[in-house]
């Protein structure tokens, strides 16, 4: 079993900064696409942001310019820093991981939630 535990999330006012870690554990092989969702009340999950393990990164267009996802692969971990945050990123945010695992095979997992709040 591969579980992700993300951890970063928070309080803060529109213009300020967080960064979200989301460190995945188990007998992972290999790691491909590293994502991030988010789920605002009464919306669907959306997806924020995403590193493909073949290169590549793709943000959703409301966050281009503001979030930078990255991952350390020596570490299983995904990050997303969050810059110029704004009431609408207000959402609990998910982290998902693809790939192979030693016991699975291809795994697809997803974290638990973290909060995030952009508030005055």
């Amino acid at each position: 079993q591969v579980q992700l535990v993300e951890s970063g999330g928070g309080l803060v006012q529109p213009g300020g900064s967080l960064r979200l870690s989301c460190a995945a554990s188990g007998s992972i092989f290999r790691l491909d696409d590293m994502g991030w969702y988010r789920q605002a009340p009464g919306k669907q999950r959306e997806l924020v942001a995403v590193s493909i393990g073949g290169g590549g990164r793709n943000y959703a267009d409301s966050v281009k310019g503001r979030f930078t996802i990255s991952r350390d692969n020596a570490k299983n971990t995904v990050y997303l820093k969050m810059n110029n945050m704004k009431p609408e990123d207000t959402a609990v945010y998910y982290c998902n991981m693809n790939g192979l695992a030693l016991d699975l095979g291809d795994f697809d997992s997803w974290g638990q939630g973290t909060q995030v709040t952009v508030s005055s």
